[in-house]
């Protein structure tokens, strides 16, 4: 019978996904003599698609949670919530970026050898797709600024 993962074997994806996030976290920050660099397109559209990433799984934890443990669950759910809001302000930060801040000629671009589209549209595809199941499980009642803290 096999035995369950020991702590450190558990969720080696999201753990290896948490250390890439940290590692470039402290490579920005700023040091003695040189500050750290401004967001580009590229950078943002990145983080866009990490975070994307992370909708479906506090989603599908936040489902499985709700049932035994309610309070948990609707914390996971606000979280979710949360998320998407972060989620939508780095989509427009993107857009408010420069198109060419890595330097780069409009010429060098080659959309049409990207199978998804030019990078431009990739964000707003997958920004759209994000937002479709977000909505659905969601209300405008959701989205409004509240505590889920523990009333005494």
């Amino acid at each position: 019978m096999p035995h369950p993962p020991a702590h450190d074997d558990a969720h080696p994806y999201l753990r290896a996904a948490s250390a890439g996030v940290r590692h470039h976290a402290r490579a920005l920050a700023p040091s003695a003599s040189t500050p750290p660099p401004p967001a580009t397109r590229q950078h943002l559209d990145v983080l866009h698609a990490h975070l994307t990433a992370l909708l479906p799984l506090l989603d599908q934890l936040g489902e499985a949670t709700r049932p035994p443990h309610p309070a948990a669950g609707r914390h996971l759910a606000a979280a979710h919530t949360r998320l998407w809001q972060a989620t939508s302000e780095v989509h427009a930060a993107f857009h408010l970026l420069p198109a060419n801040t890595e330097g780069t000629e409009a010429s060098e671009c080659r959309p049409e050898r990207l199978p998804e589209g030019p990078p431009v549209l990739t964000i707003c595809q997958r920004h759209l797709a994000a937002g479709h199941v977000v909505r659905r499980k969601t209300t405008p009642t959701d989205f409004r600024p509240h505590t889920t803290a523990c009333v005494r």
